[in-house]
């Protein structure tokens, strides 16, 4: 009933920028906060971004003053706007929506994207 598909992906050089996007479609009653994960090869999925729907946002200490999260909660879109990648930042980066969906009276719970690869590499 719910779909999140990411694009936006790719490979960047170091000190390179890509901007991420998420779409959110079927039948959403609404929309909760919305952020970024991200898992490198080897390791656990770790958070990288959330914004609420009042857009507050919060981050991940080692993407501070590099990443930003925003949205558009008309288009229910969510965006991760990535500067000065660092090869570190090469991993699958998921988009995650909490979600209420029409047909039902409850809170709403947490859907995924697919994940889209994020390459920083010369």
């Amino acid at each position: 009933q719910v779909q999140l598909a990411e694009s936006g992906g790719g490979l960047v050089q170091p000190g390179g920028s890509l901007r991420l996007s998420c779409a959110a479609s079927g039948s959403i009653r609404a929309i909760n906060n919305m952020g970024w994960y991200r898992q490198a090869p080897g390791k656990e999925r770790e958070l990288v971004a959330l914004i609420d729907s009042g857009g507050v946002t919060h981050y991940v200490d080692s993407v501070k003053g590099r990443f930003a999260i925003s949205r558009d909660n008309a288009k229910n879109m969510v965006y991760l706007q990535m500067n000065n990648l660092k090869p570190e930042d090469t991993a699958v980066y998921f988009c995650i929506a909490h979600i209420a969906i029409m047909t039902s009276s409850s809170v709403g719970r947490n859907y995924w994207g697919k994940g889209i690869l994020v390459t920083v590499s010369s």
